[in-house]
């Protein structure tokens, strides 16, 4: 009897917890969902320094460069009167006060030492142009009116409508004439785009040849890595672990010393063609030109990018069982088939990750063209660094950039579209 009154009181305990729980749930989901914010909170704070870093150090350069494609202030800064003076006639020929403005505000650069760095500006629209600047700020005191005939006097340039149509492009300090040159494109004195003369279209056929160049890599790569990878997939983990090793061996030498030795093993003097000559192969007044072309750059980009290309696909077919390929050939299947139609599709998600990868790689690729390639064997980087270095014109860097960083956004895009960027695997 005692039992069965013990039972009863906890029966009546749990069903009065029960009606609890249940009469108080909005309460009790109040508190979970505030559990829940503290929690993410708590997470926020935890990986706030690593993004305020990434932001710092990566995000903010990159949108401040890329900005430079569109942003150049160095005329309208310094040629203020000017610049007012195209804004507000925006379809007129230079009259009278155009001059008087032009004059006026060479005085003043006169004055702060910016000729240099506006004719620097007008230049990269109309090449010649800085000298023109600097020599006309030196006498621009003592030009009289009429300022049209004082200044076509000191060069006829000044009545040129190409160097109107220059600094009326680079009197607004946004501009689209960086992107248009990056595209063989220009403005005519009307103000129509138009392509440049064919001469001097260089930018457009080094994109073409920067992406020719990184699918052909990019396919020699997965020829040769495919069955390196399936060695090393099939393999004992002792041994695959041994020719791992040379795999990565690579990825401890600097990047500049492994350059370097194919320039040394490259060259008509070099190890492969002395090795030719001697063995017959190849007479010794026509050694084969490996060096600052096209083939120099492919060989060596090959053997640099390879190691990305091995490593996705190592890390799909390690974990596919062999057993997968011998029942497809004990059903009847032959050795293609059962490749083609039960092994590769399998393979595929290394594929896609070191098709992707090394051909991202290869698109910003620098040094090795730099010195392996000359100039037929130069890519769009190179252009990239030269007006990072060379020329200074950073603002032409930063809108090559940021149309090849567009193109590897694109190709992101078609591949997560066509196939899913969640196939891919990188180990």
């Amino acid at each position: 009897m005692a039992d069965v009154s013990a039972n009863l009181g906890v029966a009546n305990v749990t069903a009065s917890q029960s009606r609890l729980f249940t009469t108080d749930g909005r309460s009790l989901k109040t508190a979970l969902a505030a559990a829940q914010v503290r929690a993410k909170r708590r997470a926020l704070l935890l990986v706030l320094p690593l993004l305020l870093f990434l932001v710092i150090s990566f995000v903010m350069p990159i949108a401040q460069m890329l900005l430079r494609s569109v942003h150049n202030d160095a005329f309208s800064a310094n040629m203020p009167v000017l610049s007012a003076w195209f804004n507000e006639n925006p379809n007129s020929a230079p009259d009278e006060a155009a001059y008087a403005a032009l004059v006026s505000d060479l005085r003043h650069a006169r004055a702060d030492k910016t000729a240099g760095l506006i004719g620097t500006r007008v230049n990269y629209d109309l090449a010649g142009s800085r000298s023109l600047f600097t020599a006309a700020a030196r006498k621009a005191e003592g030009l009289k009116p009429p300022y049209r005939e004082a200044a076509i006097d000191l060069s006829a340039d000044w009545g040129d409508s190409a160097l109107w149509q220059a600094m009326r492009s680079a009197s607004s300090a946004y501009t689209t004439s960086f992107f248009l040159a990056a595209l063989d494109l220009t403005r005519d004195t009307n103000g129509k785009v138009v392509r440049v003369e064919e001469g001097r279209r260089i930018y457009v056929s080094h994109f073409v040849k920067t992406f020719t160049f990184s699918a052909v890599i990019t396919a020699i790569c997965l020829l040769l890595a495919y069955p390196v990878a399936h060695m090393l997939a099939t393999l004992p983990l002792g041994k695959s672990n041994l020719l791992m090793i040379l795999v990565l061996l690579p990825f401890w030498t600097s990047l500049l010393v492994r350059t370097t030795s194919w320039m040394v093993l490259l060259q008509e003097q070099g190890v492969v063609n002395n090795a030719l000559v001697a063995s017959g192969v190849v007479d010794p007044t026509n050694r084969l030109a490996m060096m600052y072309n096209q083939t120099g750059t492919v060989i060596a980009m090959v053997h640099i990018l390879l190691p990305f290309m091995i490593l996705p696909l190592y890390a799909v077919m390690r974990p596919i069982k062999p057993h997968y390929t011998r029942a497809a050939r004990s059903l009847g299947a032959s050795s293609w088939t059962a490749f083609r139609q039960v092994y590769l599709p399998q393979t595929l998600p290394g594929i896609g990750a070191g098709t992707l990868l090394v051909f991202i790689l290869a698109v910003g690729y620098y040094i090795t063209p730099a010195l392996v390639g000359g100039a037929s064997g130069q890519m769009i980087s190179n252009f990239i660094a030269y007006h990072m270095q060379g020329s200074l014109n950073w603002s032409m860097a930063a809108a090559l950039a940021a149309i090849l960083l567009a193109a590897v956004l694109l190709l992101y895009w078609l591949y997560d579209r066509l196939i899913g960027i969640d196939n891919i695997k990188l180990g």
